[in-house]
């Protein structure tokens, strides 16, 4: 599958694919805890790691997106905030993920510099990943590809959809929903070029919260070797 050429965090002669461990952050964490822990992932190989705080309050949102932004680079991760195409645009974000109702594809497009990425959540609806792609879209999300914590009412998506994509839309597919380090194999086999990831990197805020530095070392430890064995699971299972 041909990859696009994304923006500014690895070197234009190695343009940095869609293709790998997606992070998705938690809602709860405390900003310490959660920038921890994003590195941690980031260390551990994710490709991409992506903002999603549903949080009313806009100060911590932009204090959290550019300090993700930071990481990233440093990492050489692409960095996604979802739903906000103005906090992407304030931080110079590598893109933006929209769901059903968080805007059209084709505007994201036009408003973003060129390179950047726009992801659209499909949820069970190939028909929708296709107006999604007519409309700019480099990748689309579909899920829950299993029963999910997060969203426990989200419908089914099928493992077959992703294959779909490939062949007939011709964009990386994003699987998300109770992806674990048991099914993943198995996800990418069917054809995900990203595995969006909560809960099965991410640890709660018990881990960190009035933790000893020693539990809390423990816990990013934890975090880089999850997002390692993610990334293992990709080189094991080549597109």
């Amino acid at each position: 599958m041909p990859e696009r050429a994304l923006r500014h965090t690895r070197s234009p002669l190695e343009p940095a694919p869609l293709r790998g461990l997606y992070a998705v952050t938690p809602d709860g964490l405390p900003e310490a805890a959660l920038l921890a822990q994003a590195e941690a992932a980031l260390a551990g190989g994710a490709a991409v790691m992506q903002l999603r705080d549903k949080s009313s309050d806009a100060a911590r949102r932009l204090r959290l997106a550019q300090a993700l932004a930071a990481l990233c680079r440093r990492h050489g991760a692409l960095f996604i905030v979802n739903d906000d195409l103005q906090l992407a645009l304030a931080v110079g974000a590598d893109g933006v993920h929209l769901g059903a109702d968080d805007g059209d594809p084709r505007a994201a497009r036009q408003a973003l510099p060129p390179g950047s990425v726009v992801g659209v959540s499909c949820y069970a609806d190939f028909a929708r990943a296709r107006v999604a792609v007519a409309a700019g879209a480099d990748y689309v999300a579909f899920g829950a590809v299993f029963a999910s914590p997060t969203k426990p009412q989200a419908p089914r998506a099928s493992l077959d959809l992703l294959a779909r994509t490939r062949a007939e839309l011709g964009v990386p597919a994003c699987a998300i929903g109770g992806i674990t380090l048991a099914n993943a194999g198995e996800v990418i086999a069917a054809g995900a070029d990203l595995l969006a990831v909560v809960s099965e990197v991410f640890s709660p805020a018990s881990s960190f919260s009035s933790a000893p530095t020693s539990a809390a070392s423990s816990a990013t430890s934890a975090i880089r070797a999850r997002a390692a064995a993610f990334q293992r699971l990709f080189e094991e299972n080549r597109a």
